[in-house]
């Protein structure tokens, strides 16, 4: 299985420590004493190890990038990476942090990033019933935009449905093109999970109607609102919002489903329009990208402090965590709590989460699917980023929780 790690050119093995080659991102980077000793200095040998576990319960590739705005040289952020195995198992082609991947739910971020923007701006009210922005579109008059943001509309996750068989669920709807509305109507197909805010209830309905309010609000494709709100702004230059299109642009690692027969062959799930989720999980992206997002929007250069503090407003949400506003907290072994989201789309794992001062990011991927061991020892991930030497062991994977469906995270 190929290992690499490219700095000036040359492969080293699995992990390096590199210096950004121009000014890290437009943060305030001046060092900060009190923030420099918060966090300890990340384990990148334990992160290694994680990568490396992952490729032996059947991912083909995994890799990692810590961005750390807290140690700073010249006035550049010091950056981690870290990669295993391969990004393509047709042509060995090994795992590069610059490849491009899907990222699956951390595209609800995205999402309600742009509501919340919208509500900053006086077009939209969190309290206001969704049915008032999109009248008749949904049973109940009672869930509000907050309450979709948070996941406690109630409303039924379709993809528990349409995914029910891994694989012929997804070939079923690798090239199909669906509208909102179609998605949506699959959920009202079922009961309501519980009553408007309640609980908190993944779903990715919650989502797709969140789309559907940017794009009624707005005038816009959420693809425009994206480019126009966030990724033109941050000079994202690897991210992108393709659908309908089924191809990732550029260099990217190739997505491997696995099946849920034991020892059956992986499945290339790289092509496909991802029309099943859209706003809810079809952007694609890359590791400095997310990290790159992550700390300007915790750091407050996506949103004004008032829709911040919206978004931090957490409700339990498993073992270990909490979720906000299309945001999930996650608390780790050493006490350290890191803000962001995890992501699964057919062949990819995500996870991409910043502390709270937005001054380190990790973003994680490994390429399948459908595998809950790789899924809990990618979760390690978060602990050898955020808490180094002093995380634990013992309760290091604390998440079983968010597996209710593989495509919940």
């Amino acid at each position: 299985m190929a290992s690499r790690t490219v700095c000036r050119g040359a492969v080293l093995g699995s992990l390096v420590l590199a210096l950004l080659a121009g000014p890290a991102h437009a943060l305030d980077r001046r060092p900060d004493p009190a923030a420099s000793t918060a966090l300890p200095v990340p384990d990148t040998a334990g992160l290694s190890r994680v990568l490396r576990m992952a490729l032996t319960q059947g991912a083909p590739g995994a890799m990692a990038r810590i961005d750390d705005h807290r140690t700073v040289f010249n006035d550049h952020a010091t950056v981690y990476r870290a990669t295993e195995g391969v990004a393509d198992r047709r042509t060995a082609d090994a795992m590069d942090t610059a490849d491009r991947f899907r990222i699956g739910s951390v595209t609800k971020t995205f999402s309600a990033v742009v509501l919340l923007q919208l509500a900053a701006e006086g077009r939209l009210s969190l309290d206001t019933s969704v049915n008032h922005y999109l009248p008749g579109l949904l049973p109940d008059n009672r869930i509000t935009v907050r309450h979709i943001l948070s996941h406690r509309s109630g409303l039924y996750d379709y993809a528990n449905d349409m995914f029910a068989k891994t694989v012929s669920g997804f070939e079923a709807v690798r090239t199909k093109v669906f509208t909102y509305r179609q998605l949506v109507a699959r959920s009202l197909q079922h009961p309501r999970t519980h009553a408007p805010g309640a609980v908190y209830a993944y779903s990715n309905t919650n989502f797709v109607v969140a789309g559907m309010l940017v794009e009624k609000l707005t005038g816009h494709s959420v693809r425009t609102e994206y480019q126009n709100r966030i990724i033109r702004p941050l000079k994202l230059a690897d991210t992108f919002y393709v659908h309908p299109d089924t191809k990732i642009p550029g260099r990217h690692a190739h997505g491997y489903l696995t099946p849920d027969q034991a020892g059956a062959a992986l499945v290339d799930a790289t092509d496909q329009t991802v029309s099943w989720a859209q706003s809810a999980g079809a952007l694609i992206s890359s590791t400095r990208d997310l990290n790159t997002f992550l700390s300007a929007l915790l750091g407050g250069r996506l949103l004004p402090a008032a829709q911040l503090a919206q978004m931090e407003r957490w409700i339990p949400a498993g073992t270990a965590q909490a979720y906000g506003l299309g945001l999930r907290r996650r608390d780790l072994s050493c006490g350290v709590s890191v803000y962001g989201h995890t992501g699964a789309v057919q062949g990819y794992y995500t996870y991409a989460f910043t502390s709270k001062d937005g001054r380190r990011s990790l973003t994680a991927l490994a390429n399948t699917s459908n595998n809950t061991n790789v899924h809990l020892t990618m979760l390690r991930a978060l602990e050898s980023a955020f808490c180094g030497k002093q995380a634990k062991v013992r309760s290091a994977i604390p998440f079983t929780d968010d597996m209710e469906n593989d495509l919940s995270l």
